[in-house]
């Protein structure tokens, strides 16, 4: 097939089914897999006084979660490029469904010495394991996911994709929140169970069954799928082998060890470790801000109700900043401006004093502002790297970045205990780090060419995936 014969109309319509096939199955595993990293937000409202944790405890032990994630991030990702998707996601999905079911188990299992070692509970050690086995089960699932997309898609079109896969975020924080109260509210007390407990359970299962159908249903790559034509399939190989050599002329590495001699990698990790100190110390906690509002404590379904609300901003942030971007072919405008909102945000809720109106448009603020970020933030690192560089730059990134998701909980859990419940400190200081991650990300070079003209340049030698 001729890629200048190609037009725009046929292009159009292929991408847009390859995009109906993939994205509503990948929309539907990161549901899942966030609902199984933040329900415990939740379930701390009433599991921390079960099991007698301080703020100090459950903040570490949110975080903890990042450090079995960073450990383990990038060689996942590696091995899913060598062994294909399919498989990966599929064992990701399962394990760490399994491990989040078994939260319902912390306060039972006896550690003996072993707690005492560590100068902890049976309880509390059994959280702390629980989190960072969840966080080892998930990693690679997200770049992996990332990285994937770059087998189907050129950079041109990838931000907007990007953008509708994690709107996925948004609905399973708008979905889930009222469910996760619904069931603590309700379930509360059957079978000798407590809410929070089958709040771990529920919301697991749904996680191995999803990795069942990942096995069946995903494929590696456009090369051996049966639902595009021929032209179909030459058309989305030939885009992405495009991108790719436009990233040679960029100045990619395609090794494993280049993307970590790139300082763009390495800048680009301190920028999402930012956003994920701000965005993971405001989602975690966001349950416990809400309900201090002046919620009464046992009204779960209420907490989640409300919660709805800021996290109904990030659907519409995302796809609009995603979108934005993919026209205008902007990326680090539209990443910076992300963080500038979430400072707004932070900055109004430090101030807000409990008051409900404006701690509710303070968290809005910081939700949007962070989805607008992250959908924009992904097409900086895909615009120079390709293949195996590719790999382990994005999960470098992600794993590095991710790192913040332990620091931002574990501040305001440690404030809050050594202030007696306040916060304002934590949420200025989580504004700072905002303004920072803006800062970082305009200084950093522009990739023009791969963004901007990726579906015009001349055809050329890349690497895709089967």
């Amino acid at each position: 097939m001729n890629a200048t014969a190609v037009t725009p109309e046929f292009e159009q319509a292929t991408f847009k089914k390859v995009a109906s096939r993939l994205i509503p199955f990948l929309f539907l595993c990161y549901i899942v897999a966030f609902l199984d990293r933040v329900n415990v937000g939740f379930a701390k409202l009433q599991m921390a006084g079960d099991l007698q944790f301080s703020d100090a405890v459950y903040g570490f032990g949110a975080g903890i979660f990042f450090i079995g994630y960073f450990i383990f991030e990038v060689p996942s990702n590696v091995i899913l490029e060598k062994i294909g998707a399919r498989i990966w996601i599929a064992r990701i999905m399962i394990t760490w469904g399994i491990i989040s079911s078994a939260f319902m188990f912390a306060g039972e299992i006896r550690w003996g010495p072993i707690a005492t070692a560590f100068g902890c509970t049976d309880a509390q050690f059994s959280f702390y394991v629980l989190r960072f086995l969840l966080g080892v089960a998930e990693a690679g699932f997200f770049p992996g996911i990332i990285l994937y997309l770059t087998y189907w898609f050129p950079g041109a079109r990838r931000a907007k994709m990007v953008a509708l896969f994690m709107t996925a975020i948004g609905v399973a924080n708008v979905v889930g929140s009222p469910v996760s109260g619904a069931i603590m509210q309700f379930m509360d007390g059957a079978s000798g169970l407590r809410g929070w407990q089958w709040l771990f359970l529920l919301e697991g299962i749904p996680s191995v069954i999803i990795g069942l159908l990942v096995f069946v249903v995903l494929p590696n790559g456009p090369k051996g799928v049966t639902w595009l034509t021929p032209p179909e399939k030459e058309l989305v190989m030939k885009r992405v082998e495009e991108d790719n050599r436009s990233k040679q002329d960029f100045g990619s590495k395609h090794s494993f060890g280049g993307a970590f001699k790139d300082g763009r990698v390495w800048a680009l990790a301190a920028v999402y470790f930012c956003g994920a100190v701000t965005f993971y110390a405001v989602n975690f906690w966001m349950p416990t801000i809400i309900q201090e509002l002046g919620i009464d404590k046992k009204d779960f379904l209420k907490v989640g109700m409300i919660s709805m609300i800021p996290w109904s901003a990030t659907i519409i942030a995302m796809i609009y900043w995603g979108s934005h971007s993919d026209r205008t072919g902007e990326r680090h405008w539209h990443a910076a401006s992300g963080f500038l909102v979430q400072f707004v945000g932070l900055v109004i809720l430090a101030l807000a004093h409990h008051s409900p109106v404006i701690s509710i448009f303070a968290l809005t603020l910081i939700t949007a502002g962070w989805a607008g970020f992250v959908v924009t933030f992904w097409s900086l690192p895909t615009a120079f790297l390709t293949g195996t560089a590719a790999a382990a730059g994005i999960a470098l990134i992600n794993s590095v970045g991710n790192l913040g998701g332990y620091f931002g909980p574990d501040m305001i859990g440690r404030i809050r205990t050594a202030t007696g419940g306040a916060a304002e400190t934590a949420f200025f200081t989580l504004a700072a780090v905002a303004l920072l991650g803006a800062v970082i990300i305009l200084r950093l070079p522009r990739a023009k060419r791969s963004a901007d003209t990726a579906l015009e340049s001349p055809a050329g030698v890349g690497l895709t995936a089967e």
